[in-house]
Formats: C-alpha cells, sequence, structure tokens
C-alpha cells in the first residue's frame, strides 16, 4: 500500500509540473508576455534594458483595438527593416527629408517587433512641429515626450496627414531618436501584438509601463 500511495505521488508530481508548464506556454501565447527594451526610442518612460510585460489577451480574445496613449508591442511594415537605405515610406513624397509624414506604409508586415506609443488612430490627422503631434488640428499634452529640436527633419513634419481607418501612427518618446511612424507609416491594428502594462525589471523600474 505505502509503495503505491508513493508510486500515486510522483505520477501526481509529474501531472502537475505538465500541467503547469501547459498554462505557463498558453500564458504567454495568449494572454502575458514579456519583453526586453533594446533602444532608447521610448526614453524617459522606458529605458534600454527594460522588462514590460505585454497584455496580448485583450486584443487577442476580446478584439480590444489600440487607444491614443497606449505603449504598445507590434510589427513594423518591412519598410522599417534596415535595406542600407535607412527606413522607407509608402509614399515616396513623404517621410524623411520631406514636409509630410510617412501617411502609406509599405504593404508587407516586417518579423521585427517593436515598441512605441500610439498618438493617432483612424480617421485622425497628424502633423508635427517640434516632435510634438498636432492631432486633429490640436498640439497634444506629451509631458512623456522627451525634448526634439525643432527645424530638423526628424521633428517637424507640418503637413498634415490622415491616418487611414482600421491603423494607428505610433512614435517613440524619445522623438529626436526614434525610428517610427514618421519614416515608415501607419500600421493596420492587426499587426499590434498587444499593450505594453508594467515594467518588472530592474527591481527599480517595477510599476506601469507609463
Amino acid at each position: 500500500m505505502l509503495q503505491r500511495a508513493r508510486h500515486n505521488t510522483v505520477v501526481e508530481t509529474i501531472f502537475l509540473l505538465v500541467v503547469a508548464v501547459a498554462l505557463a506556454v498558453l500564458l504567454q501565447a495568449f494572454a502575458v508576455k514579456p519583453y526586453k527594451i533594446p533602444s532608447g526610442s521610448m526614453e524617459p518612460t522606458l529605458h534600454v534594458g527594460d522588462r514590460v510585460l505585454v497584455n496580448r489577451f485583450a486584443k487577442r480574445i476580446l478584439g480590444n483595438e489600440p487607444k491614443v496613449g497606449d505603449i504598445t508591442v507590434f510589427h513594423p511594415p518591412v519598410g522599417a527593416d534596415d535595406q542600407g537605405g535607412g527606413s522607407q515610406c509608402g509614399d515616396p513624397n513623404a517621410g524623411e527629408g520631406k514636409q509630410t509624414p510617412c501617411d502609406r506604409a509599405t504593404p508587407r508586415q516586417s518579423k521585427q517587433s517593436f515598441i512605441k506609443r500610439v498618438v493617432g488612430v483612424g480617421g485622425d490627422t497628424i502633423a508635427i512641429q517640434g516632435g510634438r503631434v498636432i492631432r486633429n488640428g490640436r498640439m497634444t499634452r506629451e509631458s512623456f515626450a522627451a525634448p526634439c529640436i525643432s527645424g530638423s527633419d526628424i521633428c517637424d513634419f507640418p503637413k498634415t496627414i490622415r491616418v487611414p481607418k482600421g491603423y494607428v501612427y505610433m512614435m517613440g518618446d524619445n522623438r529626436g531618436n526614434s525610428d517610427d511612424s514618421r519614416f515608415w507609416g501607419p500600421i493596420p491594428t492587426s499587426w499590434v501584438i498587444g499593450k505594453a502594462f508594467a515594467t518588472y525589471w530592474p527591481p527599480s523600474r517595477i510599476g506601469g509601463a507609463g
């Protein structure tokens, strides 16, 4: 009887470990996934090396759409990939070196994952002055954004564009050092992975994701 009880305990332990692993895999696949911040494009909100938790459940299962102000992980267009000439806009008359922020992405999705802030959604008009977003004709309050030197190709895009329905416009908080929608365009909401909701590492940075 004692041997059988021990055998049952071993089987139960193995079964519980299998269930725990399966639940962890499912949690990461459908609910919450960790990401490491690779660059300074989201400073001062997120620092290089910070680890954040991303809520995939709301997007994948509930179908919640990104909102202005959300810090979001997503796949950019292939125009964001380094192809020897920097980022590429789907519109040759917009993007870096032009007066117009990129209004149309290259059509295919990149395999990379980026993290930026949503600054415009479908139907919004967008222009940029001194790194600050002018949304629907009004200068937005962006206390989270790092200063950007006005007068540069990176900081000023005074000509207005409209974000297509079903798309979002993404920008890093470090407006003077961020490769974002200004240069490769808005992205379809279907390319959004989820919203970053917490920083869990390093310990001194534990808290909300901004």
